[in-house]
């Protein structure tokens, strides 16, 4: 069943907790989600919206469902979605698949690029999240690659992992 906006509107980490196990589907190729981290608005320095509205961040402050696809390093292409509520920045990274173990691999094994910036996971067009009944557990950890956050956001533990 493919995961409409009620999954999405809700807060960041409940959703990047769902999210693992998940099926990530475009253009009829299929991955299991076994990796995510959540960012949680302005006040998470870890978030590029900690610094506020810009023309790069304007993604995260739409509509739960959007895609936000942005270039890390200026080499791969960073897959998330936004979360909870329309206003306020915060989004899911999927950072990792059974299939594609790390974020720039997962856009490549798909093809998602830029291109996808802006696009939604409920409004029908061909990059979507399904729930295929798949049951894991799941354990959580800090996330990775945020030196540049404060000591407390660097340990939250807002990386959720598929337990194998």
């Amino acid at each position: 069943m493919k995961l409409g906006y009620g999954f999405f509107y809700r807060p960041c980490p409940e959703v990047a907790r769902d999210l693992v196990g998940k099926a990530l589907v475009f253009r009829g190729q299929r991955l299991r989600i076994s990796e995510t981290e959540c960012y949680c608005g302005e006040e998470d320095t870890a978030c590029h919206a900690s610094k506020g509205r810009t023309k790069r961040t304007e993604t995260l402050y739409m509509e739960a469902g959007t895609v936000y696809v942005y270039l890390c390093y200026g080499v791969h292409w960073l897959l998330n979605i936004v979360t909870g509520e329309e206003g306020h920045p915060e989004a899911v990274l999927i950072r990792a698949c059974v299939e594609a173990p790390g974020p720039g691999r997962l856009t490549k094994k798909l093809g998602i690029t830029g291109e996808q910036n802006r696009a939604s996971v409920v409004a029908g067009g061909d990059l979507w999240v399904e729930d295929d009944g798949f049951a894991c557990n799941v354990v959580t950890d800090k996330r990775v690659g945020i030196g540049y956050a404060t000591r407390e956001d660097q340990e939250r533990q807002w990386r959720y992992i598929m337990e194998l």
